[in-house]
């Protein structure tokens, strides 16, 4: 009874807060009129909209009514969704240092090392020296070819486990039912683990059936970014209502704090390994990301503390596992509801690579179908819809309306990508609307724009070309029981992915079973 007390006073307290600073704030902007947006309600403001399950979809179809800026009051906190080309070019290049910094929440404090990762810690010194550590030592163009060779390992190993479940299937059909998501989360947490600490999955271990699971180390990660990623979405109130944060109403900080206890001791198993490595005198030709960190913590310990190292390596795992694996997905369900653009991406290889050999990185810039097919499909679903928030640190105009300081800035690519003024049948899958850069000028934003931009764009796309080539060049691809279209229904929260798993036939390809057969 005493605690439905003190809620009920605290959110007495809030809202009598809330019309004080209501009238002080109209005031200072009396003359300054702020962005138009839908009918707020006392204390929560617009928070109801964040129950609609997928938001990207919410806005843009506020932006039909209200404009491309739209305002809305999240609780304690003010923000501005944008949703057109012009005004996403007006925030990330004339007023690019305004928007560089972002929003701080609690779950995300939570989650982020107290918001030290690079694409959620404050812009200033702490984000200079970080990017530079990222740009000069972890993701330089000289470490990015260095980590080819362990991508080309998981693919190969990716297509050994599926041939494999192929040619155990019964009856002798030659086809397996396989999902996907599993199967390309472990190649993209699998190449991490090699690159980023020399470490490896036991999945090369594993035999039989169990060779087309995900390995220990996969589930291990996946499950703690399973439960981090959807309260993220769900916790919205929590972050924006200081009140729920006192009482923790949802257990959402419970639920965080147990999977980051969990992803912490992944990462700290990685860490003390490739520490004894280096204790023992065990270096290899290529260091790993995580060695070079060790070492300039022996120099810099001020600078290069565990959880530095933790967070950056969170920074990787996070960005690398499920932009490759959800993209990946999104394009074959895609191509198999567009069978003629699979044939031509398959004809592609075959003409560049033929079929005595699987393809390699060194092939990625000869084969510039299968780039299109790539980008359409981060066009079509990039993996985060409205971006990662940004927030302004002056006050500033965007397409005509006046933004304060202070103000969290929401970026619908989604709508960007699919805005009818800027592209023909937007909703269409077309890869060749991007060949002989017909589409260039055009909009894509799916890593982000300005000095915010995702640092790991050229491995990701390095990842993406070399996983989704290999599964057309190895396979013919069918939907399960003979379906005419995957269902394309989208799940709800921040990033995009499928609602359900998708699951396709993979059939070896006649031409490439002496390849399969001696991987």
């Amino acid at each position: 009874m005493e605690t439905a007390n003190v809620v009920i006073l605290s959110f007495f307290f809030i809202f009598a807060i809330h019309r004080l600073f209501n009238r002080l704030h109209s005031r200072s902007t009396k003359m300054k009129p702020l962005p138009p947006g839908p009918l707020a309600i006392p204390v929560l403001g617009h928070l109801y909209l964040l129950l609609e399950k997928n938001m990207h979809h919410l806005f843009t179809r506020l932006a039909a009514r209200y404009g491309p800026v739209l305002y809305l009051r999240l609780g304690s906190r003010n923000a501005v969704v944008v949703s057109s080309v012009d005004c996403a070019r007006e925030c990330f290049t004339e007023h690019d240092v305004t928007f560089a910094n972002r929003p701080t929440f609690p779950t995300l404090h939570l989650m982020t090392y107290g918001g030290t990762t690079v694409g959620t810690c404050a812009y200033g010194p702490y984000w200079r020296h970080i990017r530079r550590v990222i740009t000069v030592h972890l993701l330089s163009a000289l470490r990015v070819r260095s980590m080819v060779p362990a991508i080309e390992a998981e693919v190969r190993a990716m297509a050994r486990s599926m041939y494999r479940a192929a040619a155990a299937a019964p009856c002798g059909t030659g086809a397996a039912k396989v999902e996907l998501r599993g199967r390309l989360f472990e190649v993209a947490l699998s190449a991490l683990m090699e690159t980023v600490a020399q470490s490896k999955t036991s999945r090369s271990s594993m035999g039989g059936a169990a060779d087309t699971g995900m390995s220990p180390e996969a589930q291990e990660f996946k499950e703690s970014m399973d439960v981090m990623i959807p309260l993220l979405g769900t916790a919205n109130m929590w972050d924006f209502l200081p009140v729920l944060q006192r009482f923790d109403v949802f257990g959402v900080k419970n639920k965080m704090a147990a999977a980051v206890s969990g992803r912490d001791a992944f990462f700290r198993r990685l860490i003390d390994e490739e520490r004894r490595r280096l204790d023992d005198g065990v270096e290899s030709e290529n260091k790993s990301m995580m060695a070079v960190l060790l070492t300039l913590q022996k120099s810099e310990p001020e600078n290069y503390s565990d959880d530095m190292i933790m967070s950056l390596c969170f920074s990787m795992f996070s960005a690398g596992t499920e932009t490759t694996a959800t993209t990946a997905e999104w394009a074959m369900s895609l191509l198999l509801n567009n069978p003629e653009v699979l044939k031509k991406a398959q004809g592609e290889i075959d003409a560049h690579v033929g079929n005595s050999r699987l393809l390699g990185a060194d092939d990625m810039p000869h084969l510039p179908y299968l780039q299109c097919v790539l980008t359409e499909t981060l066009r079509l679903y990039p993996v985060f819809p409205m971006l990662i928030a940004h927030e302004s640190t002056a006050d500033c105009k965007v397409g005509g309306h006046h933004v304060p300081s202070g103000t969290m800035l929401l970026t619908n690519a989604y709508a960007i990508h699919r805005d009818p003024a800027a592209w023909t049948e937007p909703d269409a899958f077309r890869p060749e609307r991007f060949e002989d850069g017909s589409a260039e000028g055009k909009l894509l934003i799916p890593f982000g724009m300005g000095r915010r931009k995702c640092p790991g764009e050229t491995m990701a796309l390095r990842t993406l070309g070399l996983v989704l080539g290999t599964l057309i060049q190895c396979f013919d691809w069918a939907t399960v029981g003979g379906v005419p279209k995957v269902d394309m229904t989208e799940a709800s929260g921040l990033t995009l992915p499928r609602a359900v798993p998708l699951e396709a036939m993979c059939k070896p390809r006649q031409a490439m079973l002496d390849v399969l057969q001696n991987l």
